[in-house]
């Protein structure tokens, strides 16, 4: 099993790069660049689909023959307003030139040439709260099944206050039987506010073959191939995290993990 805890490789330009091959899977891939006012980054989608996601800053994008103007607005992710993205369907080119500093991030999974391209966002995302109590955070969902923007690719952006509980109760969707339960492997980049700050992450498996708990530190990303996977904010340092979701089947359906089955069931 490949390691599940990724730091960035570097703070400048292209600093993650998870391909199905390093992950040991099939389907998800994940990278990210932090770009400079004036630099440039360019991908072929070649065999996959592309979700581009402006994390922070603002770029000029062009992709799939088409310029798509200077998408982004936010300048710090925790202002929580709705992410500019844009799809890429699989056999396609894109570029983006920074217009400002900025963090992008790219989504990627197997492509069926059954979209097109498309600016998602700002506009039909909108920050929606989720959980109750020190289980409460905030979702901008930017392309998951009931957005039907993409062939595999399930993609969200969570905000968990300090002190809070997210991706919990426990859960795993790590088996292809529809309707339920499905198969997805998952991507969490991870954020902190402030940026020296930490939260914690735990994959498990219900036989405990696989049990890792994790220090995540500002701009790491987590891999989950399988199992539950929760993940807390300590006290006085905000969690946000970007997900990236594909599988057989664009379908997001669970179980529980059975130790916090009621909790679920009580909460609705």
């Amino acid at each position: 099993m490949p390691d599940l805890l990724r730091k960035p490789f570097g703070t400048h330009g292209k600093v993650h790069e998870i391909t199905p091959q390093s992950a040991g899977w099939r389907h998800v891939g994940f990278s990210l660049y932090r770009l400079r006012a004036g630099e440039t980054a360019a991908e072929a989608t070649g065999s996959r689909e592309v979700i581009l996601v402006m994390v922070e800053g603002k770029a000029a994008i062009r992709g799939a023959g088409r310029d798509w103007g200077v998408l982004g607005e936010r300048m710090d992710v925790f202002e929580k307003t709705p992410p500019h993205c844009l799809y890429l369907p699989n056999g396609t080119e894109w570029d983006a030139t920074a217009e400002t500093d900025c963090v992008l991030a790219v989504c990627s999974a197997p492509g069926k040439g059954g979209h097109s391209a498309r600016a998602i966002g700002p506009g039909g995302i909108t920050l929606t709260e989720r959980g109750k109590g020190t289980n409460t955070r905030h979702i901008n969902n930017i392309a998951m099944e009931h957005e039907d923007y993409a062939d595999s690719l399930l993609v969200t952006e969570v905000f968990t206050p300090a002190g809070h509980w997210s991706s919990y109760p426990s859960h795993r969707h790590d088996e292809d039987d529809y309707p339920r339960i499905t198969y997805l492997e998952e991507t969490y980049y991870h954020r902190l506010n402030p940026a020296s700050g930490f939260g914690v992450q735990r994959v498990y498996t219900d036989d405990g073959a696989l049990d890792e708990t994790m220090a995540v530190a500002d701009g790491d990303v987590v891999l989950v191939p399988r199992g539950h996977h929760p993940c807390g904010a300590p006290y006085g340092f905000e969690m946000y995290y970007l997900n990236v979701m594909a599988g057989p089947l664009r379908k997001w359906r669970f179980v529980p993990a059975p130790e916090v089955a009621w909790i679920m069931d009580r909460d609705g």
